[in-house]
Protein backbone atom coordinates (compact mmCIF):
# COMPACT_ATOMS: atom_id res chain seq x y z
CA UNK A 1 0.00 0.00 0.00
CA UNK A 2 1.67 3.56 -1.35
CA UNK A 3 1.12 5.75 1.82
CA UNK A 4 0.43 9.22 0.76
CA UNK A 5 3.53 11.85 0.04
CA UNK A 6 4.50 13.36 3.40
CA UNK A 7 8.14 14.28 2.33
CA UNK A 8 9.19 17.65 3.20
CA UNK A 9 10.67 18.68 0.12
CA UNK A 10 6.42 18.19 -1.53
CA UNK A 11 5.13 19.86 1.65
CA UNK A 12 3.89 23.37 1.23
CA UNK A 13 3.52 24.67 4.70
CA UNK A 14 1.57 27.67 6.27
CA UNK A 15 -1.07 28.47 4.04
CA UNK A 16 -1.10 32.42 2.84
CA UNK A 17 -4.98 33.91 1.69
CA UNK A 18 -3.78 34.23 -1.82
CA UNK A 19 -2.86 30.21 -1.91
CA UNK A 20 -5.88 29.16 0.24
CA UNK A 21 -8.34 30.89 -2.79
CA UNK A 22 -6.56 29.56 -5.57
CA UNK A 23 -6.34 26.26 -4.41
CA UNK A 24 -9.65 26.00 -4.24
CA UNK A 25 -10.21 26.52 -8.02
CA UNK A 26 -9.69 22.28 -8.49
CA UNK A 27 -11.88 21.15 -10.52
CA UNK A 28 -14.64 19.97 -8.23
CA UNK A 29 -17.83 19.22 -8.99
CA UNK A 30 -19.79 21.76 -7.43
CA UNK A 31 -23.45 23.13 -8.02
CA UNK A 32 -25.51 25.73 -6.55
CA UNK A 33 -28.79 26.54 -7.74
CA UNK A 34 -28.78 24.46 -10.47
CA UNK A 35 -25.71 25.33 -12.00
CA UNK A 36 -21.80 24.56 -11.66
CA UNK A 37 -19.52 26.58 -10.10
CA UNK A 38 -15.81 26.53 -11.65
CA UNK A 39 -14.27 28.43 -8.51
CA UNK A 40 -15.46 28.83 -5.03
CA UNK A 41 -13.56 31.59 -4.35
CA UNK A 42 -13.94 33.64 -7.58
CA UNK A 43 -18.08 33.38 -7.24
CA UNK A 44 -20.06 35.92 -5.52
CA UNK A 45 -21.98 33.52 -3.54
CA UNK A 46 -18.67 32.33 -2.13
CA UNK A 47 -16.27 35.17 -2.28
CA UNK A 48 -17.02 36.70 1.09
CA UNK A 49 -16.85 33.81 3.41
CA UNK A 50 -13.54 32.82 0.90
CA UNK A 51 -11.89 36.26 2.29
CA UNK A 52 -12.84 36.08 5.34
CA UNK A 53 -10.93 32.70 6.13
CA UNK A 54 -8.06 33.96 3.36
CA UNK A 55 -7.62 37.75 6.08
CA UNK A 56 -7.82 34.95 9.40
CA UNK A 57 -5.03 32.33 7.27
CA UNK A 58 -3.12 35.33 6.94
CA UNK A 59 -2.61 36.28 10.76
CA UNK A 60 -0.33 33.30 11.01
CA UNK A 61 1.81 35.49 9.03
CA UNK A 62 1.51 38.23 10.88
CA UNK A 63 4.55 38.83 13.16
CA UNK A 64 2.64 39.67 16.34
CA UNK A 65 0.81 36.28 16.44
CA UNK A 66 3.38 34.12 14.79
CA UNK A 67 4.19 32.57 17.70
CA UNK A 68 0.64 31.78 19.43
CA UNK A 69 -0.66 30.65 16.18
CA UNK A 70 1.64 28.24 14.21
CA UNK A 71 4.83 26.57 15.95
CA UNK A 72 8.00 24.55 14.30
CA UNK A 73 7.72 21.04 12.93
CA UNK A 74 10.76 19.20 14.26
CA UNK A 75 9.96 16.04 11.79
CA UNK A 76 10.40 18.58 8.61
CA UNK A 77 11.48 21.56 10.34
CA UNK A 78 8.46 23.24 8.67
CA UNK A 79 6.27 25.95 10.52
CA UNK A 80 2.64 24.56 10.83
CA UNK A 81 -0.41 25.82 12.19
CA UNK A 82 -0.37 25.72 15.79
CA UNK A 83 -4.00 23.63 15.80
CA UNK A 84 -2.07 20.97 13.93
CA UNK A 85 0.07 20.43 16.58
CA UNK A 86 -0.46 17.32 18.97
CA UNK A 87 -0.82 18.33 22.24
CA UNK A 88 1.58 16.48 24.96
CA UNK A 89 1.64 18.85 27.65
CA UNK A 90 -0.49 21.18 29.43
CA UNK A 91 1.29 24.15 27.97
CA UNK A 92 0.68 22.77 24.32
CA UNK A 93 -2.96 21.90 25.27
CA UNK A 94 -3.24 25.54 26.46
CA UNK A 95 -1.80 27.44 23.63
CA UNK A 96 -4.29 25.45 21.07
CA UNK A 97 -7.03 27.29 23.50
CA UNK A 98 -5.17 30.63 23.24
CA UNK A 99 -4.61 30.32 19.37
CA UNK A 100 -8.33 29.31 18.87
CA UNK A 101 -9.35 32.26 20.90
CA UNK A 102 -7.61 34.64 18.59
CA UNK A 103 -9.42 32.98 15.62
CA UNK A 104 -13.02 32.69 16.81
CA UNK A 105 -12.70 36.33 18.55
CA UNK A 106 -11.87 37.64 14.79
CA UNK A 107 -14.88 35.76 13.77
CA UNK A 108 -16.72 36.98 16.75
CA UNK A 109 -17.88 33.23 17.36
CA UNK A 110 -19.42 32.45 14.13
CA UNK A 111 -17.19 29.57 12.77
CA UNK A 112 -18.60 26.51 13.26
CA UNK A 113 -16.32 25.02 10.93
CA UNK A 114 -13.31 26.93 11.65
CA UNK A 115 -9.92 25.46 10.34
CA UNK A 116 -8.94 25.00 14.06
CA UNK A 117 -12.01 22.75 15.01
CA UNK A 118 -11.14 20.34 11.84
CA UNK A 119 -7.43 20.61 12.09
CA UNK A 120 -8.16 19.38 15.90
CA UNK A 121 -10.19 16.33 14.51
CA UNK A 122 -7.29 15.17 12.41
CA UNK A 123 -4.35 15.10 15.52
CA UNK A 124 -7.88 13.06 17.06
CA UNK A 125 -7.19 10.23 13.95
CA UNK A 126 -3.38 10.60 14.29
CA UNK A 127 -3.83 9.59 18.20
CA UNK A 128 -5.99 6.72 17.33
CA UNK A 129 -3.97 5.44 14.58
CA UNK A 130 -2.46 2.48 17.23
CA UNK A 131 -6.12 1.17 17.37
CA UNK A 132 -6.81 1.54 13.47
CA UNK A 133 -3.48 -0.56 12.86
CA UNK A 134 -4.99 -3.18 15.58
CA UNK A 135 -7.74 -3.31 13.35
CA UNK A 136 -6.45 -4.15 9.84
CA UNK A 137 -2.50 -3.47 9.53
CA UNK A 138 -1.90 -0.82 7.53
CA UNK A 139 -4.48 0.90 8.20
CA UNK A 140 -3.09 3.21 11.02
CA UNK A 141 -0.03 3.96 8.88
CA UNK A 142 -2.80 5.65 6.33
CA UNK A 143 -4.41 8.14 9.25
CA UNK A 144 -0.79 8.73 10.00
CA UNK A 145 0.35 10.09 6.41
CA UNK A 146 -2.85 11.73 5.77
CA UNK A 147 -2.62 13.58 9.24
CA UNK A 148 1.11 14.68 8.29
CA UNK A 149 -0.06 15.35 4.63
CA UNK A 150 -3.01 17.92 5.89
CA UNK A 151 -0.28 19.03 8.43
CA UNK A 152 2.19 20.11 6.61
CA UNK A 153 0.31 21.54 3.47
CA UNK A 154 -1.84 23.48 6.57
CA UNK A 155 -5.07 21.91 4.45
CA UNK A 156 -8.56 23.30 5.04
CA UNK A 157 -10.37 20.38 6.19
CA UNK A 158 -14.44 19.69 6.10
CA UNK A 159 -15.70 16.58 8.04
CA UNK A 160 -19.45 14.00 6.82
CA UNK A 161 -21.28 12.30 9.45
CA UNK A 162 -24.82 12.26 8.97
CA UNK A 163 -26.41 10.35 6.49
CA UNK A 164 -29.61 11.58 4.26
CA UNK A 165 -33.43 12.10 6.21
CA UNK A 166 -34.57 9.67 3.98
CA UNK A 167 -36.68 7.22 6.27
CA UNK A 168 -35.16 7.17 9.42
CA UNK A 169 -37.78 4.44 10.88
CA UNK A 170 -36.19 1.61 8.33
CA UNK A 171 -33.06 0.01 8.68
CA UNK A 172 -30.23 0.99 6.21
CA UNK A 173 -29.70 -2.75 5.37
CA UNK A 174 -33.43 -3.07 4.23
CA UNK A 175 -32.97 0.18 2.30
CA UNK A 176 -28.85 0.62 1.54
CA UNK A 177 -29.69 4.50 -0.10
CA UNK A 178 -30.44 5.70 3.42
CA UNK A 179 -26.67 5.28 4.56
CA UNK A 180 -23.28 5.71 2.93
CA UNK A 181 -22.19 2.05 1.74
CA UNK A 182 -19.06 0.28 0.41
CA UNK A 183 -19.99 -1.51 -2.67
CA UNK A 184 -17.04 -2.91 -3.81
CA UNK A 185 -13.38 -3.39 -2.97
CA UNK A 186 -10.15 -3.81 -5.68
CA UNK A 187 -6.73 -3.58 -5.81
CA UNK A 188 -7.02 0.04 -5.99
CA UNK A 189 -8.98 0.62 -2.88
CA UNK A 190 -12.92 0.53 -1.59
CA UNK A 191 -15.69 1.98 -3.94
CA UNK A 192 -18.98 3.89 -1.67
CA UNK A 193 -21.80 4.80 -2.85
CA UNK A 194 -24.37 7.14 -1.02
CA UNK A 195 -24.51 10.78 0.04
CA UNK A 196 -23.58 12.54 3.50
CA UNK A 197 -25.77 15.06 4.72
CA UNK A 198 -24.97 18.69 5.91
CA UNK A 199 -21.51 18.63 5.21
CA UNK A 200 -20.38 21.99 6.61
CA UNK A 201 -17.73 24.19 4.68
CA UNK A 202 -17.70 21.53 1.75
CA UNK A 203 -17.46 24.10 -0.93
CA UNK A 204 -14.33 26.19 0.92
CA UNK A 205 -12.78 23.08 2.00
CA UNK A 206 -9.58 21.22 0.48
CA UNK A 207 -10.19 17.54 1.63
CA UNK A 208 -13.32 16.33 3.78
CA UNK A 209 -13.03 13.23 6.73
CA UNK A 210 -16.01 11.04 6.12
CA UNK A 211 -16.36 8.80 9.59
CA UNK A 212 -19.14 6.93 10.78
CA UNK A 213 -22.41 8.54 12.34
CA UNK A 214 -22.86 7.53 16.17
CA UNK A 215 -26.67 6.72 14.96
CA UNK A 216 -25.64 3.98 12.82
CA UNK A 217 -23.43 2.23 14.11
CA UNK A 218 -25.70 -0.36 15.63
CA UNK A 219 -27.03 -1.28 12.45
CA UNK A 220 -26.77 -4.91 10.60
CA UNK A 221 -24.76 -3.82 8.11
CA UNK A 222 -21.04 -3.89 8.16
CA UNK A 223 -20.85 -2.32 4.87
CA UNK A 224 -21.86 0.67 6.22
CA UNK A 225 -18.92 1.12 8.26
CA UNK A 226 -15.99 3.14 6.60
CA UNK A 227 -13.52 5.90 8.12
CA UNK A 228 -12.34 7.83 4.93
CA UNK A 229 -10.65 11.09 3.80
CA UNK A 230 -10.70 12.59 0.03
CA UNK A 231 -10.15 15.69 -1.84
CA UNK A 232 -13.31 17.38 -2.62
CA UNK A 233 -12.17 17.29 -6.31
CA UNK A 234 -12.34 13.56 -6.46
CA UNK A 235 -14.28 12.01 -9.68
CA UNK A 236 -17.74 10.73 -8.92
CA UNK A 237 -17.55 13.03 -5.77
CA UNK A 238 -20.80 15.65 -5.95
CA UNK A 239 -21.36 18.88 -3.52
CA UNK A 240 -24.66 20.55 -3.73
CA UNK A 241 -24.74 23.68 -1.39
CA UNK A 242 -27.85 24.64 0.01
CA UNK A 243 -29.52 28.34 -1.02
CA UNK A 244 -26.51 31.56 0.53
CA UNK A 245 -27.25 33.23 3.55
CA UNK A 246 -26.42 37.01 4.18
CA UNK A 247 -26.10 37.54 0.48
CA UNK A 248 -26.46 41.07 -1.27
CA UNK A 249 -28.02 43.69 -2.05
CA UNK A 250 -28.89 45.12 1.76
CA UNK A 251 -25.78 46.40 2.53
CA UNK A 252 -25.11 46.49 5.79
CA UNK A 253 -27.85 44.06 6.75
CA UNK A 254 -26.27 41.49 6.51
CA UNK A 255 -22.26 41.71 8.18
CA UNK A 256 -21.84 38.53 9.53
CA UNK A 257 -23.96 36.17 7.06
CA UNK A 258 -21.60 38.26 4.21
CA UNK A 259 -18.31 37.04 5.95
CA UNK A 260 -19.25 34.11 7.68
CA UNK A 261 -21.83 31.59 6.18
CA UNK A 262 -19.60 28.81 5.75
CA UNK A 263 -22.11 26.90 3.56
CA UNK A 264 -23.62 23.52 4.22
CA UNK A 265 -23.21 21.20 1.33
CA UNK A 266 -24.49 17.49 0.72
CA UNK A 267 -22.15 15.59 -0.81
CA UNK A 268 -23.16 12.60 -3.53
CA UNK A 269 -21.07 9.62 -3.94
CA UNK A 270 -21.45 8.25 -7.27
CA UNK A 271 -19.65 5.01 -7.15
CA UNK A 272 -16.09 6.79 -5.55
CA UNK A 273 -13.25 5.00 -5.66
CA UNK A 274 -11.62 5.52 -2.41
CA UNK A 275 -7.97 4.45 -2.82
CA UNK A 276 -6.55 1.95 -0.43
CA UNK A 277 -3.77 4.75 1.43
CA UNK A 278 -6.95 6.90 2.43
CA UNK A 279 -8.82 4.31 3.82
CA UNK A 280 -8.49 4.39 8.20
CA UNK A 281 -10.75 1.88 9.12
CA UNK A 282 -13.82 -1.05 7.62
CA UNK A 283 -16.11 -3.15 9.05
CA UNK A 284 -15.10 -2.37 12.52
CA UNK A 285 -18.45 -0.91 14.15
CA UNK A 286 -17.06 -1.71 17.62
CA UNK A 287 -14.01 0.28 17.13
CA UNK A 288 -15.88 3.18 15.51
CA UNK A 289 -18.21 3.52 18.44
CA UNK A 290 -15.28 3.82 20.52
CA UNK A 291 -13.09 6.14 17.98
CA UNK A 292 -15.93 8.78 17.38
CA UNK A 293 -15.39 9.80 20.71
CA UNK A 294 -11.60 9.55 21.06
CA UNK A 295 -10.88 11.58 17.62
CA UNK A 296 -13.05 14.07 18.75
CA UNK A 297 -11.96 15.04 21.93
CA UNK A 298 -9.81 17.78 20.87
CA UNK A 299 -12.61 19.00 18.51
CA UNK A 300 -15.12 18.86 21.42
CA UNK A 301 -12.50 21.38 23.44
CA UNK A 302 -11.82 23.78 20.28
CA UNK A 303 -15.81 24.01 20.06
CA UNK A 304 -15.94 25.44 23.39
CA UNK A 305 -13.70 27.69 22.39
CA UNK A 306 -15.69 28.89 19.54
CA UNK A 307 -19.23 28.85 21.72
CA UNK A 308 -17.87 30.38 24.88
CA UNK A 309 -17.33 33.75 21.50
CA UNK A 310 -20.39 33.34 20.40
CA UNK A 311 -22.16 33.94 23.71
CA UNK A 312 -19.81 36.98 24.07
CA UNK A 313 -20.81 37.92 21.25
CA UNK A 314 -24.60 37.59 22.14
CA UNK A 315 -23.71 39.57 25.18
CA UNK A 316 -22.08 42.22 23.80
CA UNK A 317 -24.58 42.73 20.99
CA UNK A 318 -27.47 42.85 23.71
CA UNK A 319 -25.72 45.01 26.05
CA UNK A 320 -25.30 47.89 23.38
CA UNK A 321 -29.14 47.27 21.94
CA UNK A 322 -30.30 47.71 25.36
CA UNK A 323 -28.28 51.13 26.04
CA UNK A 324 -29.08 52.45 22.37
CA UNK A 325 -32.73 52.19 23.70
CA UNK A 326 -32.41 53.64 27.14
CA UNK A 327 -33.09 50.05 28.76
CA UNK A 328 -29.86 49.17 30.28
CA UNK A 329 -30.62 50.57 33.75
CA UNK A 330 -34.12 47.97 33.67
CA UNK A 331 -33.84 45.44 36.64
CA UNK A 332 -35.41 42.82 34.17
CA UNK A 333 -33.02 43.12 31.52
CA UNK A 334 -30.35 43.27 33.64
CA UNK A 335 -31.21 40.08 34.64
CA UNK A 336 -31.26 39.08 31.77
CA UNK A 337 -27.58 40.29 30.58
CA UNK A 338 -26.40 38.77 34.14
CA UNK A 339 -28.01 35.03 32.89
CA UNK A 340 -26.20 35.79 29.49
CA UNK A 341 -23.27 36.52 30.96
CA UNK A 342 -23.64 33.37 33.55
CA UNK A 343 -23.26 31.47 30.30
CA UNK A 344 -20.10 32.91 28.87
CA UNK A 345 -18.48 32.31 32.28
CA UNK A 346 -19.91 29.14 32.39
CA UNK A 347 -18.46 28.18 29.30
CA UNK A 348 -14.67 29.38 30.35
CA UNK A 349 -15.12 27.11 33.40
CA UNK A 350 -15.89 24.31 31.22
CA UNK A 351 -12.63 24.45 29.38
CA UNK A 352 -10.61 25.17 32.70
CA UNK A 353 -11.86 22.15 33.90
CA UNK A 354 -11.45 19.96 30.63
CA UNK A 355 -7.78 20.99 30.89
CA UNK A 356 -7.93 20.34 34.93
CA UNK A 357 -8.80 16.67 34.15
CA UNK A 358 -6.85 16.24 30.95
CA UNK A 359 -5.63 12.21 30.56
CA UNK A 360 -2.86 10.99 28.50
CA UNK A 361 -4.07 8.62 25.34
CA UNK A 362 -2.09 5.35 25.00
CA UNK A 363 -0.03 6.98 22.12
CA UNK A 364 1.12 9.47 24.64
CA UNK A 365 -0.94 12.85 23.91
CA UNK A 366 -2.53 15.12 26.27
CA UNK A 367 -6.44 14.90 25.49
CA UNK A 368 -8.73 17.26 27.18
CA UNK A 369 -11.23 15.91 30.21
CA UNK A 370 -14.51 14.54 28.95
CA UNK A 371 -17.34 17.16 27.85
CA UNK A 372 -19.89 15.46 27.60
CA UNK A 373 -21.93 17.06 30.42
CA UNK A 374 -20.83 20.44 29.15
CA UNK A 375 -22.02 19.81 25.39
CA UNK A 376 -25.32 18.77 26.50
CA UNK A 377 -25.72 22.24 29.04
CA UNK A 378 -24.74 23.93 25.37
CA UNK A 379 -27.32 22.82 23.85
CA UNK A 380 -29.94 23.27 26.51
CA UNK A 381 -28.78 26.74 26.99
CA UNK A 382 -28.51 27.58 23.05
CA UNK A 383 -32.46 28.67 23.31
CA UNK A 384 -32.09 30.92 26.50
CA UNK A 385 -29.04 32.96 24.98
CA UNK A 386 -30.89 33.77 21.63
CA UNK A 387 -33.56 34.75 23.32
CA UNK A 388 -32.32 37.39 25.57
CA UNK A 389 -31.24 39.50 22.60
CA UNK A 390 -34.70 38.68 21.25
CA UNK A 391 -36.32 40.13 23.83
CA UNK A 392 -34.47 43.05 24.64
CA UNK A 393 -34.15 44.26 21.08
CA UNK A 394 -37.57 43.33 20.29
CA UNK A 395 -39.55 44.83 17.60
CA UNK A 396 -36.58 47.07 16.60
CA UNK A 397 -34.66 44.28 15.17
CA UNK A 398 -37.55 44.20 12.95
CA UNK A 399 -37.58 48.04 11.50
CA UNK A 400 -34.60 49.26 10.42
CA UNK A 401 -33.91 51.39 7.75
CA UNK A 402 -31.11 50.31 4.92
CA UNK A 403 -27.80 52.39 3.85
CA UNK A 404 -30.28 53.25 0.38
CA UNK A 405 -33.01 54.78 3.00
CA UNK A 406 -30.51 56.55 5.07
CA UNK A 407 -29.04 58.13 2.01
CA UNK A 408 -32.67 59.56 0.75
CA UNK A 409 -32.56 62.89 1.11
CA UNK A 410 -36.62 62.77 1.58
CA UNK A 411 -35.93 60.28 4.47
CA UNK A 412 -32.88 61.23 6.02
CA UNK A 413 -34.02 64.18 8.29
CA UNK A 414 -37.31 61.81 9.50
CA UNK A 415 -35.12 58.64 10.06
CA UNK A 416 -32.83 61.25 12.45
CA UNK A 417 -35.15 62.42 14.36
CA UNK A 418 -37.92 58.94 14.84
CA UNK A 419 -35.40 56.35 14.53
CA UNK A 420 -32.44 57.22 16.58
CA UNK A 421 -31.48 56.03 20.38
CA UNK A 422 -29.89 56.90 23.38
CA UNK A 423 -26.82 58.55 22.48
CA UNK A 424 -26.76 57.41 18.90
CA UNK A 425 -27.66 58.60 15.79
CA UNK A 426 -30.09 56.24 13.07
CA UNK A 427 -27.78 55.31 10.73
CA UNK A 428 -25.36 53.54 14.06
CA UNK A 429 -28.21 52.44 15.44
CA UNK A 430 -29.54 50.86 12.37
CA UNK A 431 -26.54 49.10 11.99
CA UNK A 432 -26.47 47.68 15.55
CA UNK A 433 -29.94 46.54 15.25
CA UNK A 434 -29.65 44.88 11.84
CA UNK A 435 -26.41 43.09 13.44
CA UNK A 436 -28.98 42.00 16.47
CA UNK A 437 -31.93 40.68 13.75
CA UNK A 438 -28.92 39.08 12.08
CA UNK A 439 -27.97 37.30 15.25
CA UNK A 440 -31.37 36.38 16.11
CA UNK A 441 -34.17 36.35 13.42
CA UNK A 442 -32.84 35.97 9.76
CA UNK A 443 -31.81 33.18 7.51
CA UNK A 444 -28.14 33.31 9.05
CA UNK A 445 -29.02 33.62 12.73
CA UNK A 446 -31.51 30.71 12.37
CA UNK A 447 -28.99 29.04 10.79
CA UNK A 448 -25.90 29.57 13.65
CA UNK A 449 -29.18 29.13 16.04
CA UNK A 450 -30.08 25.52 14.50
CA UNK A 451 -26.19 24.61 14.44
CA UNK A 452 -25.77 24.85 17.98
CA UNK A 453 -28.54 22.26 18.45
CA UNK A 454 -27.26 20.12 16.29
CA UNK A 455 -23.96 19.89 15.69
CA UNK A 456 -22.96 18.43 19.22
CA UNK A 457 -25.29 15.32 17.88
CA UNK A 458 -28.53 14.21 19.05
CA UNK A 459 -29.62 16.02 22.01
CA UNK A 460 -31.30 12.99 23.94
CA UNK A 461 -29.04 10.42 23.00
CA UNK A 462 -26.49 12.57 24.41
CA UNK A 463 -28.48 12.31 27.56
CA UNK A 464 -29.03 8.94 27.98
CA UNK A 465 -25.68 8.14 27.17
CA UNK A 466 -24.76 10.54 29.58
CA UNK A 467 -26.69 9.10 32.30
CA UNK A 468 -25.62 5.42 31.26
CA UNK A 469 -22.30 5.80 32.02
CA UNK A 470 -22.55 8.51 34.87
CA UNK A 471 -20.75 6.44 38.12
CA UNK A 472 -23.39 6.21 40.55
CA UNK A 473 -22.32 3.77 42.39
CA UNK A 474 -21.27 5.20 45.36
CA UNK A 475 -24.17 7.09 46.06
CA UNK A 476 -26.23 4.42 45.24
CA UNK A 477 -24.45 2.44 47.99
CA UNK A 478 -24.72 5.52 50.86
CA UNK A 479 -28.66 5.41 49.31
CA UNK A 480 -29.06 1.61 50.11
CA UNK A 481 -27.64 1.69 53.37
CA UNK A 482 -29.31 4.60 54.31
CA UNK A 483 -32.58 3.41 53.68
CA UNK A 484 -31.55 -0.34 55.31
CA UNK A 485 -30.47 1.69 58.73
CA UNK A 486 -33.31 1.76 61.54
CA UNK A 487 -35.03 5.48 62.23
CA UNK A 488 -33.48 7.11 65.14
CA UNK A 489 -35.63 7.09 68.47
CA UNK A 490 -36.57 3.94 67.18
CA UNK A 491 -36.13 0.38 68.42
CA UNK A 492 -34.79 -1.97 65.52
CA UNK A 493 -37.69 -4.07 66.29
CA UNK A 494 -41.11 -2.39 66.05
CA UNK A 495 -42.69 -5.56 67.54
CA UNK A 496 -40.92 -5.92 70.78
CA UNK A 497 -42.81 -2.18 71.79
CA UNK A 498 -46.19 -3.86 71.10
CA UNK A 499 -48.15 -4.96 74.11
CA UNK A 500 -50.40 -8.01 73.22
CA UNK A 501 -54.47 -7.19 73.46
CA UNK A 502 -56.38 -9.65 75.84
Amino acid sequence: MTLLDTSAATARGLLTGDRYRAELDDGRELYLDGRRVSDPAGHPAFRPAADALADLLDLQHDPGHRELLTYKDPESGLRLARAYQPPRTLDDLRLQRRSAELWHANALGQHGRSPSFMASIAVGVHDFRHQLDRSRPGFGANAEAWYRYCATNDLVLSHALGDPQIDRSTDPVDDPDLALRVVAENDRGIVVRGAKQLTTLAPLAHEVLVYLSASFTQGRGEQFVSWFALPLNTPGLVTLCREPLGAEPWGHAHPLGARYDEQDAMLFFDDVLVPWNRVFLLKDAALARTGLARINAWSAYIGHVRYRERLRTLLGTATLVAESIGVDGFRNIQEDLGRLASYAELTELFLDAAEARAVVTDSGLLAPGDTAASRVWSAEAADGAVDVLRRIGASGLLMQPTENDLAHPRLRPLLDRYMRGRGIDAERKSRLLRLAWELTGDGFGQRQHLYELVHRGDLARNRINLFKRYDQSEVRRRLEEFIAAPRPGRPADPSSTVEEQP
